[in-house]
């Protein structure tokens, strides 16, 4: 039996998308009395509909974290940024549970690397019909060196990264949204302010008893990876997770 692993984009919906946002002088989730198919709302917080949504045999939502088109998790005060992450993953499991698919993604880009194409902070939860994520993940992916712990709950920094050099693992066994949320903001910002780095994605992931977000810094996609599905990591791993313990956890 041949398993799906490809998802398939709408040429004819993405160019639709790109004349909308070309015409558009404000940005798209800014304008919120234009919004439709709103599924949910938490005061600033959204869950709508995704308007083009260019991807075949999926349901496509979007999460506007917040009304500030400036603001970014860098931003956030404490409150919102937990309120962000309970919202996301609520919704998420709820997809999940569903029965409707084979499987629920939930991420974040940000920035001009992280592949999306709007500013405001916004993340994406979809639904997908004939792939399942996990057959793909290994539990090496989430092995690292411990940067913080607090009871079963792991921040650390990939050994065996799964894509780019540097990727940090958030692992909450049981569910802890906010260390969750907490800890997203912390590195986010040590991304920001000491990488000097201005893009990076979220992933979450339902794995093994354990909700987990992998934080991953992005710049120019290394030729080893696209051409020949081989990864790379930094030789300095352990002075990167001493350097956060130092900054934010006053080791």
């Amino acid at each position: 039996m041949t398993v799906n692993r490809h998802l398939y984009f709408l040429s004819d919906i993405g160019k639709e998308k790109i004349s909308y946002q070309d015409s558009e002088y404000l940005c798209p989730f800014c304008n919120r009395e234009k919004l439709s198919d709103i599924l949910d709302e938490e005061d600033s917080i959204l869950l709508i509909k995704n308007k083009f949504p260019t991807l075949a045999n999926t349901f496509q939502t979007v999460l506007i974290e917040t009304n500030d088109c400036f603001a970014n998790i860098s931003t956030y005060d404490t409150p919102h940024m937990r309120k962000i992450i309970t919202f996301g993953i609520n919704h998420w499991l709820k997809m999940e549970e569903s029965g409707n698919f084979k499987s629920v993604v939930f991420y974040k880009n940000h920035g001009p690397l992280s592949g999306g194409s709007i500013n405001h902070a916004h993340m994406q939860i979809v639904g997908l019909k004939d792939i399942d994520y996990k057959i793909n993940l290994k539990d090496e992916i989430f092995d690292g060196i411990e940067i913080y712990k607090e009871g079963k709950c792991l921040l650390n920094i990939s050994t065996k990264p799964n894509a780019c050099s540097t990727e940090f693992n958030i692992i909450t066994t049981p569910r802890h949204d906010n260390f969750m949320a907490d800890n997203i903001q912390n590195i986010v910002n040590y991304i920001f302010n000491r990488s000097k780095c201005s893009s990076f994605n979220l992933f979450f992931y339902q794995w093994k008893k354990s909700i987990i977000c992998k934080i991953v810094p992005r710049y120019i996609t290394s030729p080893f990876l696209v051409g020949f599905s081989i990864p790379q990591t930094f030789n300095r791993l352990n002075s990167i997770a001493e350097e956060i313990q130092k900054i934010y956890y006053n080791f």
